[in-house]
């Protein structure tokens, strides 16, 4: 089992920090996911209608990212969380992408609630995945860019197991290593907040409602919740 923890500095900055890890065994991504398609044509026609927009920057859900990112060093209209840039691309184009089915739930359960999302494949993580701030001697190879290596400046929140970095600047981009894809069987997602006293309750609905995308398309599903303490 992957052990997730939090770095006491990142707990010591972020104390209202709240993750929810929603992992899937035996996922079958090559199967038809009807309960994820319907999700993202509502949220679609949703937006189209008018009855429901992206939360943007000006939402105190993104603004904290915002802040955050700021702290660290990262401009964040230069580099976007994750959840501003997918709402974005959802507002200007009115679409979410469609990659695969297990990456598609977790994107419309994100943009859905304005928080943060991700996925791993566990299969393809070495060791304890932790969120710390990087030392400047990992490495990134960027998802899609399979022969590009970064190193993430030191101080830069970042996810990261033993062989390297799976994410930078928090939630910004994901790594190609533990990239999931349609035949990833084992996965966990991941959503977060900066503030689990107002959004705590969020959070846990977003997670359920993840976890009810997966269910009839895995062997298991168990949702866990990682904070400061």
């Amino acid at each position: 089992m992957t052990t997730f923890r939090i770095a006491p500095a990142v707990a010591e900055a972020f104390p209202d920090t709240l993750v929810a890890l929603v992992t899937a065994t035996g996922l079958r991504g090559r199967e038809s996911w009807p309960r994820t398609a319907a999700a993202l044509a509502e949220l679609e026609r949703r937006l189209a209608d008018g009855t429901w927009l992206p939360a943007d920057e000006t939402d105190p859900r993104v603004g904290d990212w915002h802040t955050a990112y700021r702290s660290f060093g990262t401009n964040p209209r230069r580099v976007r969380p994750s959840v501003d840039a997918l709402g974005r691309r959802l507002a200007k184009r009115g679409v979410l992408p469609r990659v695969n089915p297990a990456v598609d739930s977790y994107n419309v359960v994100s943009v859905r609630h304005g928080l943060p999302a991700g996925a791993f494949d566990l299969d393809r993580v070495t060791g304890e995945v932790s969120i710390r701030p990087a030392d400047g001697t990992e490495t990134f190879t960027p998802l899609g860019e399979p022969d590009t290596v970064e190193n993430p400046g030191p101080g830069e929140i970042v996810y990261a197991d033993d062989t390297g970095v799976l994410t930078r600047h928090w939630n910004h981009r994901d790594a190609h290593r533990t990239r999931v894809t349609e035949n990833s069987t084992h996965v966990a997602f991941v959503l977060e907040t900066l503030s689990a006293g107002r959004d705590g309750h969020l959070l846990k609905t977003a997670a359920a409602e993840l976890q009810e995308l997966l269910v009839p398309h895995a062997d298991g599903t168990t949702v866990r919740y990682l904070g400061p303490s």
